[in-house]
């Protein structure tokens, strides 16, 4: 069995997520603040995510426009799968992401009733977890 690790790019976080062994449910991790304008991209604490859960494989959300299209964000998460493809030696999958980010505010708003700032904190993993999850279940046997 393969477990994978889920991530949500942000400007600022990633967002982390992690399958059980089984690669039939996602669970959210935590955030690692990023800062790309100084290439600080997390991969540190990346790395012991990686190896404290023995992952195998990434999954990267992949922000297409609305429309399809190919934009900023996106071309962002190229640019990453290619770091991580490098840096760790193993496949990463980018898979569409849209409206990720919004059905994650929604579970937190109605479902959980959490604050503006406690939301904040927590859209980033819940996401890369909604991300995960998609995979997951587009991927089952």
């Amino acid at each position: 069995m393969k477990r994978y690790i889920g991530l949500d790019l942000g400007t600022k976080t990633l967002g982390v997520a992690y399958s059980d062994l089984m690669g039939v449910t996602a669970q959210s991790l935590e955030i690692i603040p990023i800062d790309t304008a100084n290439n600080n991209f997390g991969l540190k604490r990346l790395r012991q995510i990686v190896d404290d859960y023995q992952a195998d494989e990434f999954v990267l959300g992949y922000p297409k426009n609305m429309n399809n299209t190919i934009g900023e964000r996106a071309k962002a998460s190229e640019e990453f799968k290619a770091m991580l493809e490098k840096k760790f030696k193993k496949p990463v999958h980018l898979i569409d992401e849209r409206l990720t980010t919004v059905a994650a505010n929604r579970v937190l708003i109605e479902d959980a009733d959490v604050s503006r700032i406690k939301r904040k904190k927590a859209v980033d993993k819940l996401a890369a977890s909604f991300i995960l999850q998609n995979f997951l279940d587009k991927n089952s046997l």
